[in-house]
């Protein structure tokens, strides 16, 4: 592309012509040359007394590119790609140094056939469009071609595939958000839009909880050591953090690049809080989104998805606290049900009539156990008398009362039975039926 055509071409411009505004120029106009000095240094601009209109300087501009370049080819990556309501696609051409706007209109798009994404490396064809009122010019495509992957695309997916290999995108090392989070920590830009929608949802959804900057660029050059660094520092925070938030309020993808890098993965992966990525791009996905514990699309639902509802929570609680009255309420009236109808019973209205019965009983086992003791008794009496009789006719006593005798020794005590039991001089005792004597063997 050429520089802009500061020559005396534009005398012609800002002379008898119109406005730029409605061009309603020519070239022939353009082409013409001042005839001397002095009538060059009165034309518009030229002098405090002859100054510019700034609509006089735009449609000069736009009248010096449409004159030095109709159509051009162009080659970069797509960048900041939106689509409007209206099937127009707005984004930017950029590479490592530059970058200018682009627009695709609707009908453009559709004869294209692309499916554009952020990073796509394109060669396009279009011209320049100056818009006057605003001073601002962006590139009007025409064509579009995709290439390879864009530098920084290709830079995302060996990174990618790098980190998912270590597992450090796995589900199963995800932690989970505590259920009622009080200290909450946000490494961000502190002057960034994304603390203030952050604090504003959880002012309103969970008043209790208190939220601790830490913070830290979030683009440009170091931005992403300084978040990595503000990720290791909260993990070190007493009291303890219950989460930690790191994110910034979305941009394009150069903006969020940070956020790709290693540092930053590899910090957030091991952060032993449970840790809610809110880059605020819902478009694409980060490395950082992949590796923490919870990816959100912006920082408002950042807060939203750490903390309960406080309404919610309290609408919750009179719920149960309803049902537990009702049911508390059920419980006494079938009581009480339950407890008249065990009154009304005999047992609880007549308790002493319960007794008639069992005394009446007990006085008839009273009663036969008497005649049964008696009977048993007497048996036993009867039968003591029977064997008394038999032991008395057979007792030595009878036989001695006969006249009969018990003959012993009266050292030993022993009954002599035989006459070769004693000898001469032995003291023998005799037992009668009435007593007994001692004597002495002679023979």
């Amino acid at each position: 592309m050429t520089g802009f055509l500061w020559s005396d071409d534009a005398d012609s411009f800002f002379g008898n012509s119109p406005t730029p505004e409605k061009n309603q120029l020519n070239a022939s106009s353009a082409s013409k040359k001042s005839p001397n000095q002095a009538a060059s240094k009165t034309r518009p601009g030229a002098s405090p007394d002859t100054p510019l209109t700034v609509a006089q300087l735009n449609g000069w501009v736009k009248l010096a590119i449409d004159q030095s370049m109709s159509t051009f080819w162009l080659a970069g990556e797509i960048g900041n790609l939106n689509q409007s309501a209206s099937g127009h696609v707005y984004l930017t051409i950029k590479d490592a140094a530059s970058q200018i706007s682009a627009v695709i209109w609707r009908s453009t798009m559709e004869r294209i056939g692309l499916e554009l994404r952020e990073g796509m490396a394109v060669l396009i064809q279009g011209r320049i469009e100056v818009y006057g009122p605003r001073g601002t010019y962006q590139v009007i495509i025409a064509k579009m071609e995709q290439q390879g992957l864009g530098a920084l695309q290709a830079a995302f997916r060996r990174l990618h595939a790098k980190l998912e290999k270590e597992g450090l995108f796995a589900p199963e090392r995800k932690k989970s958000l505590p259920v009622f989070p009080m200290r909450i920590g946000f490494v961000t830009s502190p002057s960034g839009a994304a603390i203030h929608d952050f604090t504003q949802v959880l002012k309103r959804r969970w008043p209790g909880a208190s939220v601790l900057i830490i913070p830290s660029r979030v683009q440009g050059d170091g931005a992403a050591q300084e978040i990595a660094e503000g990720i290791r520092v909260a993990a070190l925070l007493r009291p303890r953090l219950d989460v930690l938030v790191v994110g910034r309020g979305g941009g394009s993808l150069e903006d969020l690049w940070c956020f790709n890098e290693e540092v930053v993965v590899r910090a957030i992966a091991a952060c032993p809080l449970p840790t809610v990525s809110a880059v605020g791009h819902e478009i694409d996905i980060t490395l950082c989104d992949l590796a923490a514990d919870v990816r959100a699309l912006t920082p408002t639902e950042a807060a939203e998805r750490i903390a309960p509802s406080r309404t919610d929570i309290l609408d919750s609680l009179a719920a149960v606290y309803r049902r537990l009255d009702t049911l508390i309420a059920n419980r006494i009236s079938q009581a009480e049900v339950r407890l008249k109808s065990m009154a009304s019973r005999p047992v609880f209205e007549m308790p002493d009539r319960l007794l008639d019965t069992p005394t009446q009983r007990l006085d008839d086992l009273h009663e036969s156990l008497d005649h049964a003791m008696d009977g048993h008794m007497q048996s036993r009496t009867e039968q003591l008398e029977r064997v008394s009789q038999v032991l008395d006719a057979i007792s030595p006593l009878k036989t001695l009362a006969r006249g009969y005798s018990v003959t012993l020794d009266a050292d030993t005590e022993r009954v002599i039975m035989s006459a070769a039991q004693v000898k001469p001089g032995q003291l023998v005792r005799t037992k009668l039926s009435d007593g007994e004597f001692d004597s002495r063997v002679e023979s």
